[in-house]
């Protein structure tokens, strides 16, 4: 998967914009965390659909990008944990377990 690293919290107003042109995926990943990396590694393998920006965001790292994540879209903070974006708003939002490429799909 080719990720754009989200690593500012200025990248926000950019990909609210991208989301009107194509949907936008945020995955938010606790690099500690062995659950975080069997979900994103499971993702990964799962994943296959085009017209997608996807963006990943370490959670430890931007933790404060995490939070304004939170604020901006209106979701609760979870890890590890999925976005979708479409139009400026978040249309979906998934944690842990509930991370599936096939439900995914449905919302883009």
């Amino acid at each position: 998967m080719n990720w754009s690293i989200l690593d500012n919290i200025n990248q926000l107003d950019e990909l609210k914009k991208e989301s009107f042109e194509n949907p936008v995926l945020i995955f938010k990943h606790s690099t500690r965390c062995g659950v975080s990396r069997m979900v994103l590694k499971q993702f990964e393998n799962d994943f296959d659909y085009e017209n997608v920006l996807p963006y990943f965001l370490d959670l430890l790292e931007y933790r404060n990008i995490s939070n304004e994540i939170a604020n901006v879209f209106g979701v609760v903070h979870q890890s590890p944990q999925i976005l979708i974006i479409k139009n400026g708003i978040c249309v979906y939002d998934a944690s842990h377990n509930s991370i599936e490429a096939n439900v995914i799909q449905k919302y883009l």
